[in-house]
C-alpha cells in the first residue's frame, strides 16, 4: 500500500452533474484525479477560512486596544473611502 493513502478515508459525497463535469474538466485539463481536485480545493477553502478568522481576530484585539466602537470604525473607513 502506497505512503500517501495510508492515513486517508473514502467518503462519498454528491455533486450537481453539471458541477462534476466543471470539476471533471478541471481536473483532465489539470491531468489530475476528481480526488486531488476535490482534496486540493477543501484545504484551500479551510486555509481562507483560516486566514479570515484570523484578520477578524486581529481586528478585534485592535478594536479593544484602541477602544473603539463599531461607529468609529465605519466612520474610518468611510472617510478614507472619500
Amino acid at each position: 500500500m502506497s505512503g500517501c493513502f495510508m492515513n486517508t478515508n473514502t467518503v462519498n459525497i454528491s455533486f450537481q452533474k453539471d458541477l462534476l463535469k466543471k470539476i471533471d474538466k478541471v481536473a483532465k485539463d489539470e491531468s489530475r484525479t476528481r480526488s486531488e481536485l476535490i482534496r486540493e480545493a477543501a484545504r484551500m477553502y479551510i486555509d481562507k477560512k483560516n486566514k479570515w478568522k484570523e484578520i477578524f481576530e486581529f481586528g478585534d484585539s485592535i478594536q479593544k486596544i484602541n477602544n473603539l466602537s463599531e461607529s468609529d470604525i465605519m466612520n474610518e473607513i468611510k472617510s478614507v473611502r472619500k
